[in-house]
């Protein structure tokens, strides 16, 4: 993701935490906010009153998990599991995201998973590292 967002990140990934749409679609019985709650929020549609608010946790969460995982490799000089190409954005990491859950959605091993571990899987399958 570009490098000039990572400072924007920050007031978006605070959002996140505000935002009633991803405290809303967590489970009641679980602390753990999986990968089908991630991807029903990223799916909230444009013309849904709870769009901006959804789509605020969505791109906060898939920003700030790939802004730690860029900054674990790399001061950490660790594999990278996510190689996007210069100029991928936010919004391009939530397409890939949304399309791998729609291609998951009947999976529920998958679906039931740590949110940030089904992004993963999903940006690592968009943006191999070769």
């Amino acid at each position: 993701m570009s490098r000039s967002l990572l400072p924007k990140i920050g007031g978006v990934l605070f959002a996140t935490l505000l935002s009633q749409s991803a405290i809303a679609a967590q489970s009641e019985d679980t602390d753990v906010y999986d990968v089908r709650e991630l991807y029903t929020t990223c799916s909230v549609a444009p013309d849904s009153a709870e769009y901006t608010a959804a789509s605020s946790g969505c791109l906060g969460f898939i920003g700030g998990a790939v802004q730690y995982h860029d900054e674990v490799s790399d001061r950490k000089h660790l594999k990278r599991l996510i190689c996007y190409p210069k100029g991928a954005t936010v919004t391009d990491g939530r397409a890939a995201f949304v399309a791998w859950g729609q291609k998951n959605l009947a999976n529920e091993e998958r679906m039931n998973e740590i949110a940030v571990v089904g992004l993963v899987r999903a940006l690592a399958e968009k943006y191999p590292c070769q």
